[in-house]
């Protein structure tokens, strides 16, 4: 993972670099960190078992990770879970889920 992998992803690099006082290797730091927070996969076994409340709770502590990283894909979609979550909508966890481990593993290939 490089600045510049992350900036072709869309990560908002000049604001994830603000939070962390301009230092390149601690922003990439926690990055790698945030994207290793074994809270990603819980939130895919809660959604399989159909636990939403306690799906919600996870992936609104995800967003604030995720937000704090300036890693705006991500994030967005992080964002819409979220929502749907806390409104209960009817929608396919399943796909959004997925496509949120194809976008943390997009920026961890970087």
């Amino acid at each position: 993972m490089t600045i510049d992998s992350l900036r072709e992803f869309g990560a908002n690099v000049d604001e994830g670099l603000e939070r962390c006082m301009g230092m390149e290797d601690f922003y990439l730091e926690m990055i790698e960190l945030g994207l290793s927070d074994q809270r990603f996969e819980a939130l895919g076994e809660l959604l399989d078992a159909g636990r939403f409340d306690e799906a919600f709770e996870m992936v609104h502590a995800l967003k604030g990770v995720i937000g704090n990283l300036a890693l705006g894909p991500l994030y967005n979609t992080i964002s819409d879970m979220t929502e749907f979550l806390r409104v209960k909508a009817d929608v396919d966890y399943k796909a959004l889920y997925q496509r949120v481990m194809e976008q943390r593993k997009r920026i961890m290939e970087g």
